[in-house]
């Protein structure tokens, strides 16, 4: 077995619903390993881009009607859109993951604070018979935990956040809280428990190693140091795991990498070219390595913001990145731009637009020319 490159990204593209849509919001989910949803508009063309006919209404109805999918804090503690059904796995996975704290001695918690405020979290959200807004969850956290918690010294956006909120979306939160449906212009926060009771609680070290098994059929072969990229972990405590995981090396160019043990077929490049119309921190942009690979020549240094990908949407062709876009809301119309920086089919491209269109509800135009807007902060 001697897979090259093309082939490897031919299998990732089928694998993440790139080159066929998939069954089912949650399914096309599972395949991405989590969709990015710091911004939540790119999160929900990221899933409907995978699905057939559907619109961004489609994702946000999964997520908030038929709750197959939660907001809450996944890799990296960026906000994701996870399956509701797997966010045991995925919270017992995070768990698992060494947890240190950037954050000065006069503003850090003690380990017995930090599971003061876990407890505090968890009951608060638990019963409190509906979503809480972050005031009412500070105010809930502080009346349990003590007034300590609520000490305003976390610098965060002109203003101080109180103490216990720099452990939302580390390791230590997973499992306690997620998103609950704005109200209004707030955001608000609920308990896994309520969101998804179907989901079952996983132990994080088996969590971990399967999480990394999903990880390495949707976006392997990989490395170790890629995958502890991915998660935000320590290199080293990542090559631990993967020495407890039933794989082969496979070596492409001469670099040595892995995959699952058996999973070893790979498809030839498609005949036709696929062209596609990745949103910001898509999980595929983000998700793909090396990066020589997936962002190659010029794409290299116009796609990614300092050696990271996710901060440009992307035009990706045969699954690597080719350039770059941009999309301007007016009313009723969207206006994309689109800046290549290789050859692109047209009629691709144009059908792309429009299908971008039909996920936003709104009519396309397309430019094809100099994307002059920065990366997403």
């Amino acid at each position: 077995m001697s897979p090259t490159w093309s082939s490897v990204i031919a299998r990732r593209v089928a694998r993440n619903h790139l080159a066929s849509p998939g069954d089912s919001p949650a399914a096309v989910v599972a395949a991405m390993c989590g969709a990015h949803a710091q911004v939540m508009s790119a999160g929900e063309v990221s899933v409907a881009m995978r699905l057939p006919e559907a619109t961004r209404a489609d994702v946000h109805d999964a997520l908030w009607t038929d709750r197959t999918l939660v907001k809450t804090f996944g890799p990296r503690g960026t906000v994701h859109l996870l399956p509701a059904r797997d966010l045991g796995l995925w919270t017992g996975a995070l768990a698992a993951l060494p947890h240190s704290t950037p954050f000065a001695a006069d503003v850090r918690m003690t380990p017995e604070q930090n599971a003061r405020v876990v407890a505090a979290l968890d009951d608060a959200l638990r019963t409190a018979g509906d979503c809480l807004t972050v005031d009412e969850l500070s105010a809930a956290v502080v009346a349990r935990a003590g007034s300590w918690a609520g000490d305003l010294v976390m610098p965060a956006f002109q203003t101080w956040w109180p103490r216990w909120r720099q452990i939302v979306g580390s390791p230590l939160t997973q499992g306690v809280l997620c998103f609950g449906p704005q109200r209004g212009r707030k955001v608000t926060y609920t308990s896994p428990a309520v969101w998804a009771p179907e989901s079952r609680p996983w132990e994080p070290e088996p969590a971990l190693r399967e999480l990394i098994r999903r990880y390495l059929w949707s976006y392997g072969p990989a490395t170790p140091a890629e995958v502890a990229r991915w998660l935000a972990a320590p290199p080293p405590f990542i090559t631990k795991v993967f020495g407890s995981l039933d794989l082969q090396p496979v070596t492409i160019d001469g670099a040595r990498t892995w995959l699952l043990a058996g999973d070893d077929t790979f498809p030839a490049p498609a005949a036709s070219p696929s062209v596609r119309l990745l949103p910001y921190f898509d999980a595929y942009a983000v998700g793909a390595h090396p990066r020589s690979e997936t962002f190659p020549g010029a794409a290299f240094d116009r796609a990614l913001n300092r050696g990271q990908a996710g901060n440009y949407p992307v035009l990706l062709v045969d699954g690597r990145a080719a350039g770059v876009w941009h999309q301007r809301r007016s009313g009723p119309r969207v206006h994309v731009t689109v800046e290549p920086v290789s050859d692109v089919p047209t009629t691709a491209l144009k059908a792309e637009v429009e299908r971008l269109g039909h996920i936003l509800g709104a009519t396309p135009t397309l430019t094809v020319g100099a994307v002059t807007v920065g990366p997403h902060a």
